[in-house]
């Protein structure tokens, strides 16, 4: 039996009320840190999914997004990196549809259950923009999730699942386009939305024998708030005990990522034997339907699922802070560009493990853990004796700090990491008058603040504020 092994959410820490966007507008939407891109955001998801999980298994990482920080280049293969994976690995990127997310859990769940791959980890995320002022900038959130699809230590089987296609011009964007386009709404629903969700949905459980009365979760995209609960009512769920809450007014839609992400609420919360409905949809629209085993008991939810995420936030000061994070107003250039000490693609490529998955080396005489690797151990002097030992997202406590203040007021500390290590880094998603000696830190992957003439984006580790 093939199904999902483990799940993750990640939401960033900053949000935006929807007041700053559109005077009166209620509630608030997610926003990514200005280090952040889909991206960092799926590796902070596919992390949280992993904990606890052997990472040797995984044969594959599909990543899915309709922003993905490069139009040429593989983002799978980034995060595969990040996440410190085998090398003889299958990546690839689902991109260019809404319904990319689910796409992306098809293609994953159709490799494990052929025997293609042992376990397939499927990754998305999104930090899409609505024009200013619109309605899209108001609804639109950022943020990730992953599910790990396997066939062993389940805790949901995958019962089936049915697609359609369907064209229309209904909500997209060109190649030459910042923002997202959309005809008129009435339409889009009517014969967009609805339309194919109806059919898709129907399609599926006519498929399984299975009535609404059978499902304990719907997770339906989510478009607003009002057109997902009378889709809802529509197919005979009820909107108040069936229908996953779809997070508009606190977080918002997450694109590309929102079918997972609700899906992992829904897991979060989830007994044996709830049977869960999952949609996606974008140009067709794709339906899945899962069955909860016991095992989900056994499962640490604290780090998984969304709930965390929601309770812990910060807001972003003004509509000017906003728009310099997405990139949408022109600033100077830093005095000192970062450049001078980033290095070159051919350094990048030579030093990858030391950049992307963090590897530092442990002294195999006196087991002492140094980053950057070095030849020399600093404790007992043994020469070349060393091992490979990652560290990528673990925890630790902040032993100094510091501040750039040619960059910024960029805050900068010393990290020494449970387990042992000490590192150098930039720390962030955190005001300078919170900084504390001995406060309770993990790493980050995240983009760099780079001026570059290359071309190139800079990823590295930063150190935020630990989750209670």
């Amino acid at each position: 039996m093939v199904g999902i092994v483990s799940y993750g959410a990640y939401i960033p820490i900053w949000r935006i009320s929807r007041d700053l966007l559109s005077k009166g507008a209620p509630g608030e939407r997610s926003v990514a840190g200005k280090d952040e891109d889909s991206l960092t955001m799926a590796v902070a998801a596919a992390q949280n999914c992993l904990k606890d999980f052997d990472r040797e298994s995984i044969d594959g990482v599909l990543f899915a997004s309709t922003t993905s920080p490069f139009r040429e280049k593989c983002a799978a293969s980034t995060i595969a990196a990040a996440l410190d994976l085998r090398r003889d690995i299958f990546t690839t990127d689902f991109a260019n549809s809404l319904r990319a997310g689910t796409s992306a859990l098809k293609a994953a769940l159709s490799m494990v259950k052929s025997g293609m791959a042992r376990q397939v980890l499927v990754t998305a995320a999104d930090c899409r923009l609505g024009p200013p002022g619109s309605v899209f900038e108001q609804t639109f959130g950022d943020g990730a999730a992953a599910v790990l699809v396997g066939m062993e230590g389940l805790i949901a089987d995958f019962e089936g699942d049915f697609s359609i296609t369907d064209e229309i011009y209904d909500v997209w964007r060109r190649d030459i386009d910042l923002y997202v386009n959309s005809w008129e709404d009435r339409f889009i629903f009517l014969h967009g939305y609805q339309a194919v969700l109806s059919e898709v949905i129907s399609g599926l459980m006519k498929k399984m024998g299975v009535e609404p009365k059978d499902v304990r979760k719907a997770v339906l995209p989510a478009p607003d708030l009002r057109r997902v609960m009378d889709l809802a009512r529509a197919l005979g769920f009820d909107p108040k005990t069936q229908l996953q809450d779809p997070l508009i007014d606190n977080v918002g839609n997450t694109g590309a990522a929102q079918p997972l992400m609700l899906l992992a609420a829904a897991l979060e919360e989830a007994s044996p034997e709830d049977r869960i409905l999952l949609a996606g949809y974008g140009n067709g629209g794709d339906a899945f339907i899962f069955k909860v085993r016991a095992e989900i008991k056994k499962i640490d939810s604290k780090w998984r699922g969304v709930k965390s995420y929601l309770q812990r936030k910060k807001h972003v000061p003004d509509y000017a802070t906003y728009l310099m994070w997405r990139k949408l107003v022109l600033t100077p250039p830093p005095r000192v560009p970062m450049s001078v000490s980033y290095p070159s693609a051919t350094a990048i490529w030579r030093e990858r493990k030391r950049i992307y998955s963090l590897h530092g080396v442990r002294c195999k005489v006196c087991g002492t853990i140094q980053y950057p690797p070095q030849r020399v151990c600093i404790k007992c002097r043994a020469k070349d004796n060393f091992e490979e030992v990652g560290l990528g997202g673990r925890r630790g406590k902040l032993f100094t700090y510091s501040f750039d203040f040619i960059r910024g007021n960029v805050p900068i500390g010393i990290v020494n990491l449970e387990g042992g290590g000490r590192l150098f880094l930039e720390l962030t998603d955190v005001e300078s008058g919170d900084i504390k000696i001995d406060m309770p830190v993990e790493l980050v992957f995240r983009r760099l603040d780079l001026w570059r003439e290359d071309g190139i984006y800079g990823y590295f580790w930063k150190a935020a504020p630990a989750r209670d």
